[in-house]
C-alpha cells in the first residue's frame, strides 16, 4: 500500500512539472493559440492548451506510449487520445481487452479508469501538423524517462514508429537493429517492447489498422503479462 501511494505520489509531482513545462516556444504559441481560436464545433469550450500529463493506472504493468496531443482532443480535453478519433478508435480496444472501465473518452471528469495501463506520450504539447521536431522530443525525453523509472512497465506498447524509435534511443539501442511494424515484440532487459500503428484517423480510415489488428496487440499485451 505505501508503495503504490509513493508511485502515485511521483507520478503527480511530475505531471505538475509536465503541465507546467515552456521549454518549446514554437509548441507554446501554437498550443495557446489553438485554445484561443477553436475550432468551431467547439468554441463554447475552454480548451486546456497546455502540456498533457500521463494518465491512467500508477501500478500499471504496461506503458503506452503515443506521439504527441491533437490540437482539438487532447490539447482542448487535457487527457490523453480524450475527445477525438484517435482515442475512439483506443479505448474500445482497451474496454474490450479489461484495461479499461468504458469505452468511451469525452472529458476529463467522465469517469475512465484504466487498470494495469497508463499511457503517455514522446511528445505532451500538441505540434503543428502533428510534427514534433527533434528538439522539442530531445526536451520532452525527460519526462518519458522518469515515468520509466517510477511505473518500471514489463511491457510498452509503442504507438508508432516515432514512439518506437524514441525507447530505442532512451535505451542507447541501435535503431537500424529493429524494424518497427506491427505487432512485433522485441525482449529488451528491463521490458518487452510490442509495436502498434499508431490509431490515427489517417491509419483507421484506410484500413492500414482495423479493429482486429488492434485488438490482437492488447490481447498479445495480456500474454506477454502472464508470461
Amino acid at each position: 500500500m505505501r508503495y503504490h501511494w509513493a508511485m502515485s505520489t511521483s507520478l503527480e509531482r511530475l505531471n505538475k512539472e509536465i503541465i507546467a513545462c515552456r521549454k518549446c516556444p514554437r509548441l507554446v504559441a501554437w498550443r495557446e493559440e489553438v485554445g484561443r481560436v477553436k475550432r468551431r464545433a467547439y468554441r463554447d469550450q475552454e480548451y486546456w492548451a497546455k502540456p498533457v500529463p500521463g494518465f491512467g493506472d500508477p501500478q500499471a504493468r504496461i506503458l503506452i506510449v503515443g506521439l504527441a496531443p491533437g490540437a482539438h482532443g487532447s490539447n482542448r480535453t487535457g487527457r490523453a487520445f480524450t475527445g477525438d478519433a484517435s482515442g475512439g478508435f483506443l479505448y474500445p480496444a482497451l474496454y474490450k481487452a479489461g484495461f479499461a472501465n468504458q469505452p468511451e473518452a469525452v472529458s476529463r471528469d467522465d469517469g475512465l479508469q484504466l487498470n494495469d495501463v497508463y499511457i503517455t506520450a514522446v511528445a505532451r504539447c500538441a505540434p503543428p501538423d502533428n510534427k514534433p521536431s527533434l528538439d522539442e522530443l530531445n526536451n520532452c525525453q525527460p519526462y518519458l524517462e522518469r515515468e520509466l523509472e517510477i511505473l518500471k512497465p514489463k511491457v510498452i506498447v509503442c504507438l508508432g514508429r516515432i514512439a518506437f524509435e524514441r525507447i530505442l534511443k532512451m535505451r542507447g539501442l541501435r535503431i537500424a537493429d529493429y524494424k518497427f511494424s506491427h505487432g512485433a515484440v522485441f525482449g529488451l532487459k528491463s521490458a518487452t517492447l510490442l509495436c502498434s500503428y499508431h490509431p490515427s484517423r489517417q491509419n483507421t480510415s484506410t484500413k492500414r489498422l482495423t479493429v482486429e489488428m488492434f485488438d490482437e496487440v492488447w490481447s498479445k499485451a495480456r500474454d506477454l503479462l502472464e508470461e
